[in-house]
């Protein structure tokens, strides 16, 4: 695919086009600044829309930002450009992995990051195509490094992910269980999915499977919440206790929702 930008294993520049991420919308907080969080969008949308929505958010203390994907040929649209954060044929956690897209995601959203200062604690969260970008940073914090090797070189505190599902579930367990240092992080890192059980994009199946994934590979603070009825968007339930959970894991001193 020719916007890919690096070759995996290796992480070294080669001549083929680089990947151009869009706009990169910001949310500044509106109290005392405590942390920052990336916010991805879905396939095919942009930063804009997520950040007038967490605009609205009874979060005062965090940063929002919200970048946008590259544009690109998507093989589940018979390879029409879209915005997408990797490449995909099936959405499912058992399709073919598009690993240097997603190192490449994974490293913009550290890269957004690692200009925050030191005391703020930093988050990465998104929906659908964004969630699994967002479960795919965690398993690289986890792991130390991102799936071509190179170092992985933010400290995250907290990841999100709604209507998702997991990149490279297949081997995370072994690899995980094969690092003393890597279960120490799986262990410590907060999590909090949430799928609907009328999805018809990412299918329920999927996003609880990657939950069960991810408890067995040792990420023991997590949480699946379960909507019934709910399709492939957000409603004020889901966020509501988005906000509840993301107060009490960043220690905000914003109002919590009762």
């Amino acid at each position: 695919m020719s916007y890919n930008s690096s070759t995996v294993g290796s992480g070294s520049r080669t001549a083929r086009r680089p990947f151009e991420f869009g706009r990169t919308y910001v949310v500044r907080p509106k109290g005392k600044h405590q942390a920052t969080i990336i916010w991805l969008h879905g396939l095919g949308d942009n930063g804009s829309s997520w950040s007038q929505l967490l605009e609205t958010l009874p979060l005062p203390n965090i940063k929002w930002i919200c970048p946008t994907a590259p544009t690109r040929p998507v093989q589940i649209f018979g390879g029409f450009p879209c915005t997408a954060w990797f490449d995909v044929g099936d959405i499912s956690v058992d399709a073919p992995d598009d690993l240097e897209g997603l190192d490449a995601s994974a490293a913009h959203v550290a890269n957004l990051l690692s200009t925050e200062p030191a005391d703020i604690k930093l988050g990465v969260g998104g929906f659908s195509m964004g969630a699994a970008t967002a479960l795919y940073s965690a398993t690289c914090r986890v792991l130390g490094h991102y799936g071509n090797g190179n170092i992985y070189p933010v400290n995250l505190t907290a990841i999100v992910a709604l209507s998702g599902w997991l990149p490279c579930s297949r081997t995370l367990r072994n690899r995980i269980e094969g690092s003393h240092e890597a279960t120490r992080r799986a262990a410590s890192l907060p999590l909090f999915l949430c799928h609907g059980l009328g999805d018809d994009v990412v299918a329920y199946k999927h996003g609880e499977k990657s939950a069960q994934t991810l408890s067995s590979a040792g990420f023991r603070n997590l949480i699946f919440r379960t909507y019934n009825g709910l399709g492939h968007y957000t409603i004020p339930e889901e966020t509501d206790e988005v906000c509840n959970w993301l107060t009490a894991n960043l220690g905000l001193e914003g109002l919590r929702l009762n």
